[in-house]
């Protein structure tokens, strides 16, 4: 029973390939990057309304747990991008590759909630796994609250929350800015090595100083 997910959830059904693109527009390069990186798919599992006793969400109301197993344990993000564009639900990934596992999940933003339009902004993943340590609790009374529980599980450290009542995607910008923050404090600590001028360096160092006490704030 992979991820410890209640028996009613299974669904366990092997999914061709070429189902997810025969019916859209494909690039070459992405349909090879199907046959080139990914074995197998099946989708394992389905946390929906109807198999479990939870409730529908505003913005979730199916999570589908797709296996895919992996020729080889390098996957290419843009494959789960393609699979999220094509599937409306939200979707949860066990890669599979000599017989180690890596847990995938999107975070998946609501673009138009009437045509069932969402975007990923970004995915976090676990380490690789033995197949016993797979276990993900459905914390929450709705479907949209055991997602967002799912991804804070996964991400792990990136998305705790210092806050209680901070939502998902205030933790996701909060993560963003921590990144956009560490590159910009990076290049400058880059530019400073390299400049002569010593007049230079203190106003870099006067700038670092104040990039630095920002992200200490967050």
């Amino acid at each position: 029973m992979m991820l410890g997910l209640p028996k009613s959830t299974e669904f366990n059904r092997r999914i061709p390939k070429a189902k997810f693109y025969e019916n859209v527009n494909i690039t070459t390069s992405l349909k090879r990057l199907f046959v080139n990186q990914i074995k197998n798919i099946y989708w394992r599992n389905k946390i929906a309304s109807t198999t479990t006793n939870l409730i529908d969400g505003k913005y979730v109301t199916e999570i589908e747990v797709f296996e895919v197993n992996l020729n080889n344990s390098q996957v290419d993000i843009d494959l789960f991008k393609f699979i999220d564009s094509v599937i409306s639900y939200h979707i949860l990934y066990i890669l599979e590759y000599n017989g180690k596992y890596q847990v995938w999940i999107g975070y998946k933003e609501s673009t138009n909630i009437e045509k069932k339009i969402s975007k990923v902004d970004r995915y976090y993943h676990t380490n690789w796994l033995e197949e016993t340590e797979l276990i993900v609790k459905l914390e929450g009374l709705n479907l949209d609250d055991v997602y967002e529980n799912l991804v804070r599980q996964i991400a792990g450290d990136k998305l705790q929350s210092v806050n209680s009542t901070e939502s998902l995607k205030q933790s996701v910008e909060c993560e963003k800015q921590i990144e956009f923050l560490q590159k910009q404090i990076n290049t400058i600590k880059n530019k400073i090595r390299k400049e002569k001028q010593l007049n230079k360096q203190i106003e870099m160092n006067t700038e670092l100083k104040k990039l630095k006490s920002t992200l200490e704030k967050i």
